[in-house]
């Protein structure tokens, strides 16, 4: 099938001239291929160069240059995309503050459309769905969250949420439990010091019946976390649950004995 040799540049692309009169094809085809030498990002160039190559016959190299000039291109579109799904989830973010959630999700699902990666459209959706109550939804924007930001423990943290939520036989079938549990011990991998998370694991382990967790879980947390006191309370409160009045005692100890140094050290100073 026959195509159309280009009669002219096509828009956006750059054509090469010397004063008042027109280079020859060589003589354009060289400026070009000097100018690209120094500044090979210029897809505008690039296209007048592939061009120039088809209409000489140069078909080979007229196709490699097409090629990069469409690759760069892409480049820049994906760029202004992300640019440009940040600016939506910005306003999402101005409606959402207002209380205007219609709105709100309005803006971040353009983002999506735009960038289906953009993180912080992801994130507030999901969050908009849990405060909503409708966990599947959110369920759907953090699971794309944590695969996209797999090292956030905030991430992790709001997808156990609603994890632990769709467990509860009046919310939904779905059996997520362990998921849950998961979700938290990998915001707590991430980060220890995270009390938030130590706090409902402790919550969720008890109450099915996992001592040994919830035992691990706040003694982890007072590790990392030796001038909380609520830590410390936690921990007791685990101990006399599992009748484990002993140890129980003993932190109770060190809480009196750590705070006490503590209150002593700040009225010296």
């Amino acid at each position: 099938m026959p195509i159309a040799e280009p009669t002219q540049p096509l828009p956006g692309s750059t054509a090469v001239e010397s004063g008042d009169q027109p280079l020859s094809p060589e003589e354009e085809i060289a400026a070009i291929e000097k100018l690209l030498a120094q500044e090979p990002d210029d897809f505008q160039a690039r296209s007048r160069l592939g061009e120039l190559y088809f209409r000489q016959g140069r078909f080979d190299d007229a196709l490699a240059e097409m090629k990069k000039t469409i690759e760069m291109a892409e480049g820049l579109q994906a760029e202004m995309n992300r640019s440009l799904a940040m600016y939506y989830s910005n306003l999402g973010t101005i409606y959402a503050t207002k209380n205007m959630m219609e709105e709100a999700e309005a803006q971040f699902r353009h983002a999506l459309e735009i960038f289906p990666q953009d993180v912080l459209a992801l994130f507030n959706l999901g969050r908009l769905y849990a405060d909503q109550k409708k966990y599947m939804e959110a369920k759907k924007f953090f699971e794309r969250l944590v695969e996209l930001t797999p090292d956030d423990p905030i991430a992790w943290y709001n997808l156990a949420g609603v994890y632990i939520e769709l467990d509860n036989p009046q919310v939904s079938d779905y059996n997520t439990i362990d998921l849950g549990i998961q979700c938290y011990l990998r915001t707590l991998e991430l980060d220890p010091k995270h009390l938030e998370s130590s706090f409902k694991l402790m919550e969720v382990a008890l109450n099915h019946k996992k001592s040994d967790l919830a035992i691990s879980v706040m003694e982890n947390a007072v590790e990392h976390n030796p001038d909380e006191p609520l830590a410390y309370y936690n921990l007791i409160s685990v101990y006399d649950k599992c009748k484990m009045f002993e140890k129980a005692e003993e932190v109770r100890k060190r809480l009196r004995e750590r705070f006490a140094k503590k209150v002593k050290t700040e009225s010296a100073t």
